[in-house]
């Protein structure tokens, strides 16, 4: 994928961080200065969301909040929670929060997605949610050998407390988001082709009016990431919206370099 201004965020075991900006400088950004950084997945979720957007949204499994402070800096009558179960990470992201001016629009919430009852502890409540956006970890524990980096480990291997159903973690994570948000809200995550056919069972009888977008980092080369919207109770059918290519000869496509600098977002 092509990098944003700066390279996603999760998992603050490195003792120095960094400010890097991102969207033309509108968003500051602090993250560790080692391991997993924020940035193209990130700021493509937060395109993804509608433009006019003025409800609640929450950000799961949000790492230092790079999706949703973008989300809500560019649709400034949004309010805003973020989710994260490292606390590390958290402490990072209520600090993006104040650094941004987003105290009084934004919320963090310390807590396993996958576990009702941490959500109920972090005060978050079933079907309270306009809008759900998510990059989740990439993989089950098991399916891949973690990395030794604790940011890198956090942000591409799923841990949780919460247990899983018989569809693995991916389905339970979707679930979990699912269920968070309200009765016609809308549903927006990032992730792996190679996870599509799970998640489109798990959204089966939850959430309809499914769209795919592939995402590819080249003209010629397969999509190495798809965008998947849904909407809470639909029962419309499955559509799949033209890819988004990020770039040509070298550097971003006109489009990515627009919503990278957050001058455009992704119309779908």
């Amino acid at each position: 994928m092509g990098e944003a201004e700066s390279p996603d965020g999760r998992g603050a075991g490195a003792s120095e961080t960094v400010a890097d900006a991102f969207l033309g400088g509108a968003l500051c950004l602090r993250q560790p200065r080692k391991g997993h950084r924020a940035g193209t997945d990130a700021v493509l979720l937060a395109a993804a969301a509608p433009a006019d957007f003025s409800g609640f949204a929450l950000d799961i499994g949000a790492g230092v909040g790079a999706a949703g402070l973008a989300l809500a800096i560019k649709r400034p009558q949004a309010r805003l929670g973020l989710v994260e179960n490292d606390p590390a990470t958290a402490t990072l992201a209520q600090e993006n929060l104040a650094l941004n001016g987003l105290l009084e629009r934004g919320s963090l919430h310390v807590a396993d997605v996958l576990s009702p009852a941490s959500r109920r502890a972090a005060g978050l409540r079933d079907e309270s949610a306009d809008l759900v956006i998510t990059n989740p970890p990439f993989y089950d524990p098991g399916r891949v050998r973690a990395s030794p980096d604790t940011g890198k480990r956090r942000a591409h291997v799923m841990e949780t407390s919460g247990g899983a159903g018989p569809g693995g973690l991916i389905a339970a994570w979707i679930a979990a988001c699912l269920a968070l948000t309200a009765p016609g809200g809308i549903f927006i995550m990032i992730h792996r082709p190679d996870r599509l056919a799970e998640s489109l069972a798990a959204c089966a009888g939850r959430a309809g009016a499914l769209t795919i977008m592939p995402v590819h980092a080249e003209p010629e080369s397969a999509a190495n990431r798809i965008l998947l919207r849904g909407k809470k109770g639909s029962r419309a059918p499955l559509s799949i919206a033209p890819a988004l290519i990020l770039n040509e000869h070298g550097r971003f496509t006109a489009k990515a370099d627009a919503i990278h600098k957050g001058k455009a977002l992704i119309d779908w």
